[in-house]
């Protein structure tokens, strides 16, 4: 069996991780099925790609539409005799639409891995109604509730949670967060994992810190965040400014193995407006970190209010701030929390979990063509 795992996304994020995480499981697991990335050239993906086994093919994307990338995924599909198309983002969806009409590709599944409504757009709804595409692999049970109002054959949505990889996990990092940013032992670390998107929402984690170091007084609390910048980012630092909290927070950008100091957190904050299931929490809850979120998109199909964690609403830094502080002064939930989302990470949300699941998905797609 030869899947082509299709990514048009020109940064590195979440879905990125997953398909290196898919591909790392299936070549360890499942031997007889040979997995390829195509992805976009020079691309942060393609560079890290270059560091792994994994095999992977590149074409330029100087644009949205760019005809490079269908024309040579289009005799990528044919000289590597591709049974099956894994598309891993909505761009790649119309770029193998473009190649199809051209070349007569293969089966195409894809996997929607956020929580966001579909446009209803025409040409958006022609697009995910495809019928190339024989199965719509929905990251939670929210992800496909949402987007059930947009395909018009419903038995095409399937929920297989995104899963963590357990042999890839380590804590150990070039520096000690404490001790490149002289943080005193008794500060309490509140960490975030995200890239500087609207999704990640990182104006109501600032709000959160804000109402706990200047409204509440609680100067023992030191805030720090690792992600891409983006546009987003400067208006964050001025604003970080503004409030007067630069001596208690700090962006470190893009951090290779970023997931490698969660374990120097003491609470991991997830104020996200939106969300499929985010790897950041996969990773807190492996590394016995207690998190306190935002309950949006899948959150809450992994977290479970005051059960593993605690959740808000969305934008609501005021109940967020009163939960950190809860958290923060309770040693007996921490360590309640932490025991029980380890125990549910271990059970339910692993890579082979995964890899399980959506090899089933594949054999039944091959066996309908």
């Amino acid at each position: 069996m030869n899947i082509l795992h299709l990514s048009a996304v020109s940064n590195w994020g979440g879905g990125e991780n997953h398909i290196e995480n898919l591909c790392t499981e299936l070549a360890s697991s499942k031997p007889e099925i040979n997995n390829i990335i195509f992805c976009v050239k020079n691309g942060p993906f393609h560079e890290r790609l270059k560091n792994t086994e994994i095999e992977h093919i590149a074409a330029p994307l100087g644009i949205k539409v760019d005809l490079r990338f269908s024309f040579k995924l289009g005799k990528v599909c044919k000289s590597k005799k591709i049974d099956l198309i894994h598309i891993h983002d909505t761009t790649a969806i119309q770029l193998a639409i473009i190649a199809d009409k051209i070349y007569n590709l293969p089966p195409f599944i894809f996997s929607k891995k956020t929580s966001f409504e579909i446009k209803q757009r025409k040409k958006t709804l022609y697009k995910y109604n495809y019928p190339k595409i024989k199965k719509i692999l929905c990251v939670s049970e929210e992800t496909k509730r949402v987007s059930e109002k947009s395909i018009i054959d419903r038995s095409k949505l399937i929920t297989i949670y995104h899963g963590t990889n357990l042999k890839t996990k380590s804590d150990k990092t070039p520096f000690l967060l404490r001790d490149k940013l002289s943080i005193r032992k008794e500060k309490i670390i509140i960490g975030n994992v995200a890239n500087h998107i609207r999704a990640k929402h990182l104006d109501t984690w600032v709000n959160v810190a804000n109402r706990i170091i200047n409204d509440e007084k609680k100067t023992n609390f030191f805030f720090f965040q690792i992600g891409t910048f983006t546009e987003r980012t400067q208006p964050l630092l001025d604003r970080v400014k503004e409030l007067n909290l630069s001596g208690h927070m700090a962006f470190l950008g893009y951090t290779p193995n970023a997931s490698n100091f969660i374990p120097q957190f003491d609470i991991s904050l997830m104020t996200s407006q939106s969300e499929g299931v985010p790897q950041f929490i996969y990773e807190s809850m492996y590394h016995k970190i207690p998190v306190v979120s935002t309950d949006v998109g899948g959150i809450p199909e992994i977290i479970e209010h005051e059960t593993n964690g605690l959740l808000a609403p969305m934008h609501d830094d005021k109940k967020l701030a009163e939960l950190v502080l809860k958290l923060s002064d309770n040693a007996e939930m921490k360590k309640k929390f932490v025991n029980d989302a380890y125990n549910r990470l271990i059970a339910n949300f692993t890579t082979s979990k995964m890899v399980q699941r959506t090899v089933e998905v594949y054999k039944e797609v091959l066996q309908n063509v």
